[in-house]
């Protein structure tokens, strides 16, 4: 399909609400089109210094209206689209638009598993000392905290097209393996260093059977 879209250096995860800043002349007339028409638009990701992937974004309210036409709006993201083609003006329009494909996503993963990732998130959370207010087993999924888990932007792209729910908990759970264990190393360290200066007690190496 064909839809409007506004490229962004940013990554939006589906279910994720999407605050954005208009002042571009061309994204005031697109806002004001999916105002009038209850059109969606895609924000195809910009990395690499190329587009492939993105999310299918719904406004949902327009919070300020500025003097000069800018506004500050609210969109909810909702699917992720492969970009097929892109055209920098749709017809009739100062914005960009392009063909899409829809992916299709599932969300299938046992509470288990579910469990063991949020468990880790806390665990993360906990040693960097930031609080973690918790998540029901029941309202989580990939993408909950895709963005507070200390990701890439390539690694969130990654995630962003994994088309299965368990490949995507998979792969945070080894991100978080990996940061836990580079966290644990560091907080070691710490630890070693602070002893340095110390006065302590050592037992002197006895020589005296040792053979040359």
């Amino acid at each position: 399909m064909k839809i409007p879209l506004f490229p962004l250096p940013s990554i939006f995860f589906p279910g994720e609400t999407v605050p954005l800043h208009i002042f571009e002349e061309r994204y005031k007339q697109l806002i004001n089109d999916c105002r009038n028409e209850a059109i969606t638009f895609g924000i195809p990701v910009f990395i690499n210094n190329k587009m492939e992937f993105g999310t299918e974004v719904q406004l949902v309210e327009v919070v300020n209206t500025y003097d000069n036409g800018e506004m500050d709006v609210v969109c909810v993201a909702r699917q992720v689209f492969k970009l097929l083609t892109f055209d920098n003006k749709m017809d009739g329009k100062l914005y960009a638009g392009g063909i899409v494909k829809l992916m299709e996503y599932d969300y299938n993963a046992n509470d288990e598993k579910k469990q063991t990732i949020l468990d880790g998130i806390r665990q993360l959370y906990t040693m960097m000392d930031v609080p973690f207010k918790g998540y029901a087993v029941s309202a989580f999924n990939s993408f909950t905290l895709a963005h507070k888990i200390g990701l890439s932007p390539e690694q969130e792209y990654q995630l962003l097209q994994l088309p299965k729910e368990n490949d995507r908990l998979n792969f945070i759970g080894l991100h978080l393996t990996a940061t836990i264990t580079v966290l644990s190393e560091v907080e070691r360290t710490k630890k070693i260093i602070e002893l340095n200066g110390h006065f302590k007690n050592f037992d002197p190496l006895d020589f005296k059977d040792l053979k040359m």
